[in-house]
């Protein structure tokens, strides 16, 4: 029994603020001692939580900024069940010696799915002729929605040429469409499919579906607004699953109101949920999700796991399968 008690000091305290699978939790309470806090719990009370912690696993509704590292002068890993980081200022981590992990690649197939889902729901005018069924229209003979359109021989221009935006890229070629692509470099890696690159505003005016695939920061935010989508062709459509604060959502929702544009799909808005009131979701030329991108059962678990797998990394002075600023470790 006091080998026991001797072995529970010595190992390095964890909190668990998310909820995850009870085999996920006996993983780490193989290196760590285990204390769990509900995802529910107020900030003041994970704040008092992660003083003498040397690990926290959570999601990215906590806003870990200066207090937040302030408050955990022992903390060495932050791993998130995400792969978007943006609530995390990565800089404090940094400053306060914390790495930070998160989940890239095994969410990879169900965003792209989502976006090839997107893009022919658009195309082919899906929910518009779901909701005339639906409706009654069909039974009672009335007018039919507008005829769609294929997507073999269109051009789609892909924001973010990194995992995801590849793959979406790699899919669509297959199905037939010419495909662009731009990120803040102009050099593809070698595994990358072979897709032409273009200019940001080349690749607006160029494309019938333009597909952003980016990380948000104080580069990307805005990326798309007002003189962005007046680029854009008349006829074309803006498909965004990675993050809403990309675009410009005011001047998206002008764009759609006067038919600057042909219509969007919406993964992701700037404000989440959206208030009842905001139009963007109620325009008939919008199809809007709720930041469904991950949402399948075998993707969340697949996430969580990453980062539990991550999390326990450190805690073991090993390197983790996924760091974002990974200068920490050295």
């Amino acid at each position: 029994m006091l080998l026991g008690v001797i072995l529970m000091i010595t190992k390095p305290k964890v909190l668990i603020h998310v909820a995850i699978e009870k085999h996920l939790t006996k993983k780490i309470e193989e290196v760590a001692v285990v204390e769990e806090l509900a995802v529910t719990a107020p900030r003041e009370q994970l704040l008092q939580k992660i003083r003498d912690v040397e690990g926290v696993l959570l999601t990215p509704r906590v806003r870990a900024d200066s207090v937040f590292f302030d408050a955990a002068p022992k903390l060495r890993v932050l791993s998130t069940t995400s792969v978007g980081y943006d609530p995390f200022d990565i800089s404090e981590a940094t400053k306060h010696g914390v790495v930070v992990c998160h989940t890239p690649g095994v969410l990879t197939p169900a965003v792209a799915n989502l976006t090839m889902a997107s893009i022919f729901s658009l195309s082919l005018r899906l929910f518009e002729y779901e909701s005339y069924v639906r409706s009654g229209g069909w039974a009672k003979r009335k007018k039919m929605p507008a005829l769609g359109n294929d997507i073999q021989g269109k051009t789609l221009g892909v924001i973010g040429f990194g995992r995801i935006g590849q793959e979406v890229t790699r899919r669509m070629q297959t199905l037939g469409m010419h495909t662009l692509w731009h990120d803040v470099f102009d050099v593809a890696e070698p595994n990358a499919p072979k897709s032409t690159y273009r200019t940001l505003n080349d690749l607006l005016s160029e494309s019938d579906f333009v597909s952003l695939h980016t990380n948000l920061d104080d580069s990307s935010y805005h990326m798309i607004s007002d003189d962005e989508l007046k680029l854009m062709k008349p006829t074309a459509y803006l498909v965004n699953t990675a993050r809403g604060a990309l675009i410009d959502q005011s001047a998206l929702t002008r764009a759609l109101q006067s038919n600057r544009i042909a219509g969007a799909a919406l993964d992701v808005l700037e404000t989440e949920p959206p208030a009842e009131n905001d139009p963007i979701v109620r325009l008939p030329n919008v199809i809007c999700f709720s930041h469904i991108g991950t949402a399948t059962e075998e993707t969340r678990l697949a996430m969580r796991e990453l980062a539990v797998e991550n999390l326990i990394s450190v805690i073991a002075d090993k390197t983790p399968p996924a760091p974002v600023n990974p200068e920490v470790l050295q």
